[in-house]
């Protein structure tokens, strides 16, 4: 609502689209090259310190990464900047009433899309996961490739491309194996059959971990023990030196613990059958 010097009011429709009037096709071609410009810049980018990162000393390739969804935010913040002054006068009033509509129709249109994308701002400003980090969200466990606006994408250990949209954080719990580190606590199982040497056979376990090069040296290794019903079950975790070994070394433990525990004389247990009478 505008007022008269005479103090008289006069009413004109102030509506979102009014403030667009005055943009013509060439104020639409700017636009499109800016947000194409942002595109390609950050896709080049995200490129660009990928191959930085794989170069890198394994020390610093996480910390590469985990720069990624950082300067994709701020690229994508300054396409945004630039943008509103193309399509409408840098006004208090008139940045005002846009960013009122946008909101509006984000509520209303978008709800879910704005939520994934709140919710993947929280998990970049609060680390929750990054580049890098193996984590699991809804069953799902891989490893951390991108963070999109909306979604993160994470590669299984089957090598699936799977695209997880953020919002999941708000209902489902996310478990982060590694946390920003390069090491991850890897657990390998053994089931023996009850009547045995529990002493020689967790001390024999132990030991093989020493040996393995996928170990991250200098760090715990611990064997925990508990009776099952059918089977003694010995979970043998240590740390492997790099996130993506961990089941090379896992399978490296199982092997040589099958080798070895034969040495010792031992029975494996074997899963108890039952009979399905459906």
């Amino acid at each position: 609502m505008y007022f008269n010097s005479g103090g008289g009011d006069v009413t004109r429709d102030l509506s979102a689209w009014a403030l667009f009037e005055k943009v013509t096709w060439e104020h639409i071609l700017l636009l499109l090259l800016v947000l194409a410009a942002a595109k390609i810049l950050a896709s080049a980018v995200r490129m660009l310190l990928r191959r930085v990162a794989e170069a890198a000393p394994p020390h610093r390739r996480l910390s590469i990464l985990r720069t990624i969804p950082v300067v994709r935010l701020l690229i994508g913040t300054a396409a945004v900047v630039a943008v509103i002054p193309i399509l409408v006068e840098p006004t208090f009033r008139n940045v005002a009433a846009v960013v009122a509509t946008v909101a509006i129709a984000i509520a209303f249109t978008l709800k879910d899309y704005a939520s994934s994308v709140l919710a993947g701002l929280m998990a970049v400003l609060e680390k929750l996961y990054q580049p890098g980090d193996w984590i699991e969200i809804g069953g799902i466990y891989g490893e951390v490739k991108a963070i999109h606006l909306r979604t993160v994408c994470v590669v299984t250990a089957d090598d699936n491309e799977i695209t997880i949209p953020h919002l999941r954080i708000w209902s489902t719990p996310v478990s982060n194996a590694t946390s920003g580190e390069r090491t991850i606590l890897c657990v390998t199982n053994f089931y023996i059959h009850p009547d045995h040497d529990a002493s020689a056979v967790r001390e024999r376990l132990a030991s093989l971990v020493e040996v393995s090069p996928y170990w991250k040296v200098g760090t715990a290794v611990t064997v925990i023990v508990q009776e099952l019903p059918w089977a003694t079950q010995y979970r043998l975790k240590a740390y492997a030196t790099e996130s993506r070994d961990q089941f090379l070394f896992t399978s490296d433990l199982s092997i040589r613990g099958k080798e070895s525990l034969r040495a010792l004389n031992v029975r494996f247990a074997v899963t108890p059958y039952v009979a399905d009478h459906r």
